[in-house]
């Protein structure tokens, strides 16, 4: 009886927790006639329209190419962020370099509005000729990206005994042999988390995209607002709920996947014996 109602407590509380989604999910499938007289949750006649009209390629919008750019600013935000994080981690942890100064203002520093950075930003991407680039967006993802990185790695990195370095050293390994042969192995875990939570901030990002591209380097998160009068005639809420719906599809599901693998490693450590 009580696994029952856990159960159903659960339930009652996932449905409230993703209503928001549950009602994008089901406006995606209404066509524009039902939409006008069925405003709720349950669809009456389902209709792939809305997707087909995302998926269609016109000279004005092209989902793949907003998917693509997404894919590959995040994929370059993340894994740059890791590398740089890596080794600023192991000075940190292990040679307590800027422990009490540098890690505290770069953690500080993500929880800035990022608004702020927007005007000087923008002036140094137009000089440097990266705007509407996606190498230049990576760059600004990896700024992103490169707080919460570090702090997972340095907290991984901590976490491991310091004889595992001294026991390296006297077999004659250099710091860098310890940190890509010894540490790096030993903090998959983290670093695994590290890239999963960085590419789904990265392809949520929406500040950086709208201001610093316009056509080529267009991310999902940006292109998807070009569909909500895709049709004319106003916003076109089941074009828009379906667009929504396939630009949140990869971190949803990398989530889902990776689900295990991220509360595994944000729970290592807790206990010590």
């Amino acid at each position: 009886m009580i696994a029952t109602l856990r159960w159903i407590v659960f339930a009652i509380a996932a449905i409230a927790l993703n209503f928001p989604v549950l009602v994008t999910l089901s406006t995606s499938f209404k066509s524009a006639r039902e939409l006008s007289g069925n405003p709720g949750l349950w669809v009456q006649a389902p209709t792939l329209e809305n997707y087909l009209t995302v998926f269609h390629v016109s000279d004005r919008l092209n989902i793949f190419l907003y998917l693509f750019n997404s894919l590959a600013v995040a994929l370059m935000g993340t894994v740059l962020a890791v590398m740089l994080a890596l080794p600023a981690a192991y000075a940190i942890a292990r040679g307590k370099f800027g422990e009490r100064t540098l890690l505290p203002f770069i953690v500080n520093l993500r929880a800035v509005p990022l608004i702020i950075f927007a005007i000087p930003l923008y002036m140094m991407f137009q000089w440097l000729a990266l705007l509407d680039t996606r190498l230049g967006l990576g760059l600004i993802l990896t700024i992103v990206n490169l707080p919460l990185a570090l702090v997972i790695l340095v907290n991984a990195i901590r976490d491991l005994p310091a004889e595992l370095d001294e026991a390296a050293l006297m077999d004659g390994a250099s710091r860098t042999q310890i940190l890509l042969r010894v540490v790096t192995p030993l903090c998959r875990p983290a670093i695994v988390t590290s890239l999963i939570f960085g590419f789904i901030t990265a392809w949520n990002e929406f500040l950086f995209g709208l201001m610093l591209t316009t056509s080529k380097a267009v991310p999902v998160t940006v292109g998807a607002s070009f569909f909500f009068a895709a049709s004319g005639g106003g916003v076109q809420w089941g074009v828009a709920s379906a667009v929504m719906i396939v630009g949140a599809l990869p971190p949803m599901l990398l989530g889902l996947v990776m689900y295990r693998q991220i509360s595994g490693s944000m729970t290592a450590g807790a206990v010590k014996g």
